[in-house]
């Protein structure tokens, strides 16, 4: 391994590994080499906030704390429709007014979203929100150790084989009050890296995710190797609800809906301020 490479985390999760293959595996013609590192969103946001690492994919919602040391990427990340975190109950129609609700990170887009909707649905506003790794959340749900759980991943696919009910969609919400994405997952890199390097590694993302789509078979080992024990069904699946045009261009509507998103969480309380420029990519 050379020292010029660069350090880069992601998840193991199907449409990161889909996006991914390509430029890990050195077929982005004049790509700089990755060094990898695979850990759940929850460690990365960690990562992020310490400055480690070169290239990092996070939650749209920690970027207010990162973006002084970090720029966001236009691509590779996980933007959509009809991809929303659910919220899901062992009873159908139950009432979250002082519950205890599971969630996988409180510096989650997944978060936020719940927040937001908890604030315009549930006036007398859901009890205790505990934090717990996200393939915890069903079991604990099922088990009766919580009330409710935010769930994310391939669960949207899966938790009928839990015995639960979806109470709510937080993206339908989302989509159905701003008209806008569903900003999930985004990729940030270094900004002492400078304009260049940034925008040399803007363009391998890019081609790596459209490389994954001209060639989708060449990806799928890499997939499976680390989907977990996914049904390959389901990580085809969920391939292609997170992996869209968003992930080889925000555009102006992917743009729109990750400031609509900090903006709205920003009023409630949630997350700092973002500055007026914050989102702008160098060059």
């Amino acid at each position: 391994m050379t020292d010029d490479r660069l350090k880069i985390a992601f998840s193991p999760c199907p449409n990161d590994t889909f996006v991914f293959d390509a430029w890990a595996h050195g077929r982005v013609p004049g790509a700089p080499a990755l060094d990898v590192a695979f850990a759940d969103i929850d460690v990365t946001n960690g990562m992020a906030e310490r400055g480690e690492f070169d290239v990092l994919k996070v939650s749209y919602a920690v970027l207010p704390w990162v973006l002084e040391e970090y720029a966001l990427l236009p691509c590779g990340g996980a933007l959509g429709r009809g991809c929303g975190p659910l919220v899901l109950t062992r009873e159908a129609g139950a009432d979250l007014t002082g519950k205890t609700v599971a969630v996988p990170s409180e510096r989650s887009t997944a978060y936020l979203l719940f927040r937001l909707w908890a604030a315009d649905v549930l006036p007398g506003g859901v009890g205790e929100v505990r934090v717990m790794p996200f393939d915890r959340i069903m079991p604990a749900v099922r088990d009766g150790e919580v009330d409710a759980g935010l769930v994310i991943h391939e669960a949207r696919f899966t938790y009928q084989n839990y015995g639960l009910h979806k109470l709510a969609d937080m993206g339908e919400h989302w989509e159905a009050t701003t008209g806008l994405p569903i900003p999930l997952g985004a990729i940030i890199a270094k900004r002492s890296l400078g304009g260049a390097r940034l925008r040399e590694l803007a363009e391998a993302a890019r081609t790596s995710v459209r490389m994954a789509w001209d060639e989708p078979e060449a990806s799928r080992p890499y997939v499976a190797a680390h989907a977990q024990e996914m049904d390959p069904a389901v990580a085809d699946q969920h391939i292609a609800l997170y992996v869209n045009e968003f992930s080889a261009d925000l555009g102006e509507d992917g743009y729109a809906a990750v400031r609509g998103l900090l903006e709205r969480a920003a009023a409630e309380g949630l997350v700092p301020p973002l500055g007026r420029d914050a989102l702008d990519f160098p060059g």
